[in-house]
């Protein structure tokens, strides 16, 4: 198969792809608020480790969209519920953790931001459980994969969308991580990293009742 024509007959469900990918990695949910919130609390380097977990996540998302597991999931409504509590109980441990944040005897400096306060492992395994646990992420690429990628479309080029995919989110968790962990970006919340920890808290608590909401509920 020659690749270069396969590119060029598929480019423009590429680009609908793509489009639509930037547009949901774009808004606003549980992972730009974990990657803010370790940008700001722990610096570049946790927060670039948090967002390739987010990047590596995806490719859990594009297997099972591929493998016809997402199908299953859809099919299987308890199965789906379990995913949403799952996902809920998540984002409420983690956002419960962030309220009770208490202030630094000397918060008033920037430097005193400490860099290595969690370990890069578990920044990695927040930011991969933050996106791979979101249900709303499943359905996103169920949908990407069911309606607007043709199912006539070689497993090579599906594979291929998949990689770019994982590697777009990580460019745009990985720039915004770079901007806001610039020194007067951190410089600016240092004396307010406590308060801005409570926010994100109760962010990622609302996202957590939106999430059962909006899926359970509505």
């Amino acid at each position: 198969m020659d690749l270069a024509v396969e590119f060029n007959k598929y480019g423009a469900e590429f680009l609908v792809m793509a489009m639509a990918h930037l547009f949901a990695v774009a808004s606003p949910g549980p992972d730009f608020a974990i990657v803010m919130k370790h940008s700001i609390s722990y610096g570049k380097r946790i927060a670039v480790i948090t967002s390739l977990g987010i990047a590596v996540a995806i490719f859990v998302h594009i297997a099972y969209a591929l493998a016809g597991i997402g199908l299953i999931i859809k099919s299987s409504p308890w199965l789906y519920q379990v995913l949403i509590a799952v996902a809920a109980l998540f984002l409420l441990y983690i956002g419960l953790g962030a309220i009770r944040s208490k202030p630094s005897s000397d918060n008033n400096k920037a430097d005193t931001l400490n860099d290595n306060i969690i370990s890069d492992k578990k920044a990695f395994t927040i930011g991969f459980l933050t996106n791979g646990l979101n249900p709303k992420a499943t359905l996103f690429f169920l949908s990407l994969f069911t309606v607007i990628v043709d199912a006539e479309t070689p497993f090579m080029i599906k594979s291929v969308y998949g990689i770019y995919l994982a590697f777009a989110t990580f460019v745009w968790f990985f720039v915004l991580s770079l901007l806001l962990t610039r020194p007067k970006v951190r410089r600016f919340f240092s004396d307010r990293s406590y308060i801005f920890d409570r926010i994100m808290g109760y962010a990622l608590i609302v996202l957590a009742i939106n999430i059962v909401y909006s899926e359970w509920i509505y």
